[in-house]
């Protein structure tokens, strides 16, 4: 499952890393845009496979941040 930008922005921080097991609605990174913090969450379980982002990066809607296994597999 690919985690992906809901709109354009940087990373400001990112609060996993690989291998970390996550439940739905938690916050895996958070993006700034328009100088709002916008946090970006699991849509549902599962452990963190890739982080494809650094923080400082600048995502564009619909770029893929983090790549998931979801436990539902």
């Amino acid at each position: 499952m690919n985690v992906m930008a809901d709109l354009s922005g940087s990373v400001w921080k990112i609060e996993v890393e690989e291998r970390d097991r996550v439940n739905e609605g938690d916050v895996l990174l958070i993006m700034e845009s328009m100088k709002m913090e916008i946090p970006l969450t699991a849509s549902e379980g599962g452990v963190i496979k890739e982080i494809r982002v650094k923080v400082g990066d600048m995502l564009s809607e619909g770029n893929i941040a983090i790549v998931m296994e979801s436990d539902d597999k």
